[in-house]
């Protein structure tokens, strides 16, 4: 059964189809060795940390009935994928969590490791690797827990092949957290003319109108390749503060968290405790 997953899961998430975008690469390259200045192009992100990384833990926690004192992470497979310079997967690390961090961009890859090693206790918890989704799949079937897509489904070229992806290399019962773009006309207002063209919070060209993603159209994905969306939180960016909080509505940022559904049992290791799912998140 094993084999025939992985035959299926070779012919829909093949390498000859690719959720990377070359342009969206190209633009990213160029600023491959900025992800740590907290006062530069990424400093967004860095603030968004205070609130995505209590999403991620205080939801998980509330599924498991594992509890590592200090480490509730602990024992938790998750895979960062975009993981840019590690962002996102260092306080992951520190909650416990064994972290793969995957990115296309080599450059990226190289930030990341550079800046964990700084730390023995992240060197051992977090691995990188340069690759697309797509392209670990065959090797990584049901292999994570929880996959995190932070800021990145907004510039994948194929996002129906990068949610399928998603299903084949999570465990039944896994969680999915996403955080993104709404499709709005306040969110090209807000987040491409005043964001990258006056305030320069992002730089310019940073994205596409066309690749921001409804969350009807992202719940409609999830549902069609087997998850279950237990929660759809709005967010926002507050530049006079760099701050960010979670707010009502969905008009502009957003969060998603979903649940690969049960099948069979997978074998081993982090969350296999879970009880009934649900969207209990300190939101």
């Amino acid at each position: 059964q094993l084999s025939l997953l992985r035959v299926t899961a070779r012919r829909l998430c093949s390498t000859s189809r690719s959720s990377v975008d070359s342009a969206e690469m190209k633009k990213f390259q160029l600023l491959a060795h900025k992800w740590w200045d907290e006062e530069g192009e990424y400093s967004a992100l860095h603030s968004m940390n205070d609130i995505r990384v209590p999403f991620i833990r205080d939801t998980l926690l509330s599924m498991s009935s594992n509890y590592h004192l200090g480490s509730p992470l602990a024992g938790v497979k998750v895979l960062d994928v975009g993981c840019g310079g590690g962002l996102l997967s260092e306080p992951l690390g520190r909650l416990g969590a064994s972290v793969t961090g995957i990115d296309p961009l080599e450059a990226n890859i190289r930030t990341a490791d550079q800046h964990k090693s700084f730390d023995p206790v992240l060197a051992e918890r977090i691995q990188y690797k340069p690759s697309s989704l797509e392209e670990i799949v065959e090797e990584s079937m049901e292999t994570f827990d929880v996959i995190v897509a932070s800021e990145v489904v907004e510039h994948v070229a194929d996002l129906g092949l990068f949610i399928e992806c998603c299903s084949r290399v999570l465990k039944p019962g896994g969680s999915l957290f996403i955080t993104t773009i709404n499709k709005t006309q306040l969110s090209y207002v807000l987040g491409i003319v005043v964001a990258e063209k006056l305030l320069g919070i992002v730089p310019s060209g940073t994205h596409e109108w066309e690749k921001f993603v409804p969350p009807e159209e992202l719940e409609h994905l999830l549902e069609s390749n087997g998850f279950a969306v237990k929660a759809v939180q709005g967010m926002l960016y507050n530049p006079l503060w760099g701050s960010w909080s979670w707010v009502g509505s969905r008009s502009i940022n957003y969060a998603v968290h979903a649940v690969k559904a049960r099948g069979q049992p997978s074998p081993g290791g982090g969350l296999q405790e879970l009880q009934q799912p649900s969207a209990g998140a300190a939101v």
